[in-house]
């Protein structure tokens, strides 16, 4: 549903002259909120917006901020005095970061509508399956933006119904990230109960039972309950729904969008209709007008050279994933490190086809062998890393104790899984962000060691200014 919404957070604050005041939340539309919600088309529309709110710059349009280049597989590209990506690549971050305030009002837009959709529903006269399927994928997208949310942030406020009125966002103050994951293991569980196996038609890319799976599963594993985890996981193999496509660069075309191997995708569609992606403009090398990409590129998320060294030398995914040089139109050779998983061309800049994978099968085999292997059961867990090496034509490794297989896996997700917003999340889950960074530190341009206080980001500014009583700064900001 497309609504002139605009919160910054939880609340937005509005300046004029020396009087502040809040915007109202209704849209400015010929239809008001209060009426609207009548009918099953009605809030299915309101789910796409749910599932829309996915494409919001701070929710997946410029993830890899938060997920790629806090770690050491990528930096940022530096533009004069602006240095907003560089301060998550070097963790000098400031409380006004506007990647920070993205993120954060973006999330609570999204949670809004899913809110939307769960709390108006009920007054819905309509198919009682239909109407637990919708209540189950606004479930699963509000499980997702929290995931995200408390994994950036720590403790965030905890909004589990629909904000009528502005001033209710001064009741919500930061909750536990204890209570916000009990919330998503609620959400996730009930959601998985009620969403189906699969779809067909204009339905496929909706949230399924095997994604709220998937996504619990590594909600356990990220909480370090990995009987859980383990558990979870086995179910999503044991279905045999999902299954590796045999061929490593057939995931990153368009034409294989929602494949077998495929969990859940944030969906995109080209076509100048403003739903196309812009990773392949976004990630191809500044300056290389037409030779990497039709549009050009803005040369952001540079793969680093020690991700280049970490590939083994005779593994494919390095060539499909990354490039350190092209052509230009001259025919000259560029020295350049850039992305090249994501390269559909686009019809105008910014509008390619490529989707986001969230989830997908190779991560679940992955997760599942770490939960296993930090049960105790090393060998059990051998098979599955082995499993995602074979697609590409790798040899199996031996491994016989935890602590190797722990750094395998790390590798291995590393390589396979690399661009896809995996690599800080992984480092922060098994406690490796500090001792690797750290190690690394003078490579990439960290001049203070890392702290614990590193492992999540600053609250934005402006959330505290307008709430200070109830909102207060993560330590070390």
């Amino acid at each position: 549903m497309k609504k002139t919404y605009i919160l910054a957070g939880l609340l937005t604050l509005s300046l004029s002259a020396c009087t502040q005041k809040f915007l109202d939340l209704a849209p400015i539309s010929a239809i008001n909120t209060s009426s609207y919600y009548q009918t099953s088309s009605d809030i299915l529309t309101a789910l796409s917006g749910a599932y829309g709110s996915l494409q919001f710059a701070g929710q997946y349009g410029q993830y890899y901020v938060m997920s790629d280049i806090p770690s050491d597989d990528t930096y940022p590209v530096l533009s004069g005095t602006v240095t907003d990506q560089d301060q998550f690549d070097k963790f000098y971050l400031i409380t006004t970061n506007p990647y920070l305030l993205a993120a954060w009002s973006d999330g609570y837009r999204g949670i809004y509508r899913c809110n939307t959709v769960i709390g108006r529903i009920e007054g819905i006269t309509m198919d009682a399956t239909l109407k637990s399927r919708i209540v189950g994928e606004a479930k699963f997208l509000r499980a997702l933006m929290y995931f995200n949310l408390v994994r950036y942030f720590g403790d965030v406020p905890l909004v589990l119904t629909e904000i009528t009125d502005p001033l209710q966002g001064y009741n919500y103050g930061r909750t536990a990230a204890t209570e916000v994951y009990a919330q998503i293991v609620k959400d996730l569980s009930d959601a998985e109960a009620v969403l189906p196996v699969s779809y067909t038609g204009t339905d496929i890319g909706r949230a399924t039972s095997g994604a709220a799976k998937s996504l619990l599963g590594k909600v356990y594993l990220t909480q370090k309950n990995y009987a859980s985890a383990a558990a979870k996981l086995k179910e999503v193999t044991d279905t045999k729904t999902y299954a590796l496509l045999s061929s490593y660069a057939n995931l990153f075309t368009p034409a294989n969008k929602n494949s077998r191997e495929s969990i859940f995708e944030v969906q995109y569609k080209k076509g100048n209709i403003g739903e196309g992606s812009g990773y392949a403009n976004s990630y191809a090398p500044t300056n290389s007008g037409n030779a990497v990409i039709a549009f050009g590129g803005g040369g952001n998320n540079i793969p680093t050279a020690d991700l280049e060294r970490s590939y083994e030398a005779n593994d494919p995914r390095k060539a499909i994933s990354m490039a350190t040089s092209y052509t230009n139109t001259s025919g000259a050779k560029v020295d350049a490190y850039y992305i090249k998983k994501y390269a559909d061309q686009p019809v105008v800049v910014n509008d390619s086809e490529d989707n986001w994978y969230v989830l997908r099968y190779a991560d679940v085999l992955l997760m599942y062998a770490e939960a296993l292997n930090e049960t105790g059961k090393t060998a059990d867990a051998l098979p599955y890393l082995n499993e995602v090496r074979r697609r590409v034509g790798l040899a199996d490794k031996s491994i016989s104790n935890q602590a190797d297989m722990r750094l395998a896996l790390e590798q291995e997700r590393r390589v396979e899984l690399a661009f896809e917003g995996h690599r800080w999340f992984d480092l922060v889950r098994t406690d490796r962000a500090i001792p690797v960074l750290n190690a690394k530190a003078a490579a990439i341009g960290i001049k203070t060691p890392l702290t614990t206080n590193n492992l999540v980001f600053p609250v934005p500014q402006s959330q505290i200014d307008i709430n200070p009583t109830k909102i207060k700064q993560n330590p070390g900001y």
